[in-house]
This record gives structure tokens, sequence and C-alpha cells, in this order.
């Protein structure tokens, strides 16, 4: 039985096959003008609603389909991750670490108001949570809300926040009670409220075609309502959202290693050196087996993962170990692309060029690969 049997069956391939044509159709004929112009056009938002793409995995009631069935999350986000671009699938599906927290914890109002107009990709939501004076450490931010009345008064800021320049709704974490982690929680914030601004939007080494954005709050006053969870949960739905998160940039970074292998083999067939292809040289031969052996093993051991969270598993250690060793294989396997393809590859024209950049943000963002390794330490009782 092989792995795509095992885990997938024929409702994943229908979303494969699916997807796979929205990219072929809508993004990869304008995917290397949009990564050189840094943006790509909102409508694709609208498009990939429209679609069912940005449903899958949502409740049907609020537009979504496939609840609860994780593979079907795996199969879509593999496929989107075939138009090469980083980038441009951290911004289209920024909505996957906005709104899981609201549509689990916000009042019903809230999600009946926000979640439907996200998945028709009529509006845009990000996750606010890193700050200048900190990523990974959650427990310590600093941008900080006081009830007043109907209203809490907000003040701080945010940095490195994906799809933070055209985003309509904001999930942001503040800080509502004392120091630490119980202090914390989660505000939805929209566009437009008075004394919110979004700031520059930055210029990264990869994922070009996704915006980022720093935030600012100065006096800004959130309704109550706009409350996700109970005052002071913040921080376990943040956590519990990691989780997923986790998983996502696991297989975006084995998606990552998959293009670059894919790239690697059609260059060695190829290319020829001294009379003869490439690829029949022992050492690029033994190469690329080593590279197609690491992505196995790597994609193998984080669908166990999602199995198991499917299943309803706690798997904190797994999912961390899942995204360290992802991320180490898609730094190992788009360094050994861009050296097997030699000039080509360091040129903006390839393929592989934009897979080496883009790659070095995976064991960063989601929590740095240290982070991963405390994780883990921790839950071996160290």
């Amino acid at each position: 039985m092989s792995v795509f049997q095992e885990y997938f069956d024929e409702s994943h391939q229908l979303v494969r096959d699916s997807v796979r044509r929205f990219v072929e159709r809508e993004i990869l004929p304008s995917i290397d003008d949009w990564e050189e112009a840094e943006e790509f056009p909102r409508e694709l938002y609208l498009k990939a609603g429209s679609a069912g793409i940005l449903g899958i995995g949502y409740p049907e009631q609020y537009g979504g389909s496939h609840e609860g069935d994780l593979f079907a999350k795996v199969a879509a986000s593999e496929e989107l991750m075939r138009c090469g671009s980083g980038g441009l699938v951290a911004g289209l599906c920024s909505l996957d670490i906005g709104l899981p927290p609201l549509l689990k914890w916000a009042s019903p109002a809230l999600r009946e108001r926000v979640v439907p107009q996200v998945l028709a990709g009529e509006k845009i939501i990000a996750l606010a949570v890193t700050e200048p004076s900190g990523g990974s450490d959650v427990a310590n931010l600093k941008t900080h809300a006081v009830r007043e009345g109907d209203c809490y008064r907000v003040n701080g800021s945010k940095t490195f926040i994906t799809s933070g320049v055209r985003a309509d709704y904001y999930t942001v974490a503040v800080r509502t009670g004392g120091e630490g982690f119980a202090g914390v929680s989660l505000l939805l914030i929209e566009k437009g409220t008075p004394g919110f601004t979004v700031g520059r939007k930055l210029k990264k080494m990869g994922w070009w075609a996704s915006d980022t954005a720093e935030l600012f709050f100065d006096d800004c006053r959130v309704p109550v309502e706009n409350l996700i969870g109970t005052e002071n949960m913040g921080f376990a739905c943040i956590m519990a959202n990691f989780q997923s998160e986790r998983l996502a940039l696991a297989l975006m970074a084995n998606m990552t290693a998959q293009l670059a292998l894919e790239e690697s083999l059609s260059w060695a067939s190829q290319r020829e050196a001294f009379g003869k292809p490439i690829g029949k040289f022992q050492v690029l031969k033994h190469r690329l087996a080593e590279m197609a052996t690491q992505l196995e093993v790597s994609r193998e051991f984080t669908y166990r993962q999602a199995a198991k969270m499917a299943a309803g598993k706690s798997v904190i250690k797994e999912i961390s170990m899942a995204k360290n060793f992802a991320t180490d294989i898609a730094d190992r396997i788009t360094y050994d692309a861009v050296q097997i393809m030699g000039g080509m590859g360091y040129m903006r024209e390839s393929l592989v060029e934009r897979l080496y950049r883009d790659a070095r943000i995976l064991s960063i963002g989601g929590g740095s690969r240290e982070i991963m390794n405390e994780i883990i330490a921790k839950q071996m009782g160290l």
C-alpha cells in the first residue's frame, strides 16, 4: 500500500484535481509577474472562494466543505504549492491561521458576520501575534487592551503580519490581564477602526508575493463583543492554533522540497557534460537518491502526525519534530537543487532559486526551530 493510498481516498483525489486545475488556470500563467510585483491581485481570493478552495475544512453552514476532513485540507494545500510560490500560498491562505480561533471561540453573532465573507473571498483575515519586542515569546506580548465600558482600548504594535496590508479583519493577541500567558486575550479588530493604522509593506528575502506589514494601535477602541473566547484565555487559543499552523508549514516544506527535487531530476536528465546527461554520473545519481529518501521520510512522518491529529490525538511533541525535520530537509534539498543546476539555479528565472529563498522562512514561522526543540525537550520531561 502506497503512502497516498493509506492517507488519501477518492474524495481527496477529487480535491487534488480541482485545486490543480485552479492553479494551472488562475495562478501559473501569472505567478512570475506577481512575484516580481511582490503582490497578487485581490481578485484571486474571490476566485478561490468561488471555487470552494478557501472553504475546504470549514463548516458548510458558513460556506465551507469537508469539515473535519484534515486530509482534504492536506491535499488542497499540497496542490496550491504546485504554483511554486510559498508567498502566494501564505497570503491566499492567511485565513487558515486567522480564522480558526474565531470559528472555535467567538460568539455566534461574530462568526455569522465574519466567517462566510472570508470563505467566499470577499474579505481577508490575518493573525496578529508577533511584536517588535519578541516573536516566539507569546506569553510576554506587550500590546495592551483595557476594558472601558462596552469597548477595549488597545495600545501597541505588531510586525511581520502576513496579509497585514490588505486584510479586512485581524485576530489580534492582546494583554488584558497580568504578566505571562494567563493575561492574554484575542480580539477581532477591523480595518478602519479609529486608532488602528497599517504601517509600511515590509520587503523580505522570500515569499515576495505575500504582503507583510506592521500594525499600530493608538487608543484603538474595539467593541467588547469582538472578544474571541473569554478574557485571558487567548494563550490557550493561540497554542491550539499553532499545532495546525506547524502542520501546514511542514506540508509546505515538504512540497517545496518536492518541487526542487522534480526540477533537479528534469535538469539532470537534460543537461549534458562530457558527452552524457549529468544524471548519469554516480555522484549526482547518489545525491538525487539521497534527496528523494530524505523527502520520503519527512513526508511520511508528517502524514502520520496529520493522521493522529485527525483522530483527535495530541501531537505537541511530534508535530514540532515534524516541522523541524521537514524544514531542515527543505533547506537541504533546495540547496542541493541550486547546486545541481549550477549557474542556472542562481538565476531569477529558475524555480529553484525562488524555492531556495522561500524555504528559509519555514523554520522561523509558526515558532522557530529553537522553540520547537524547547517544546520537544519539555514533552520529554527535560
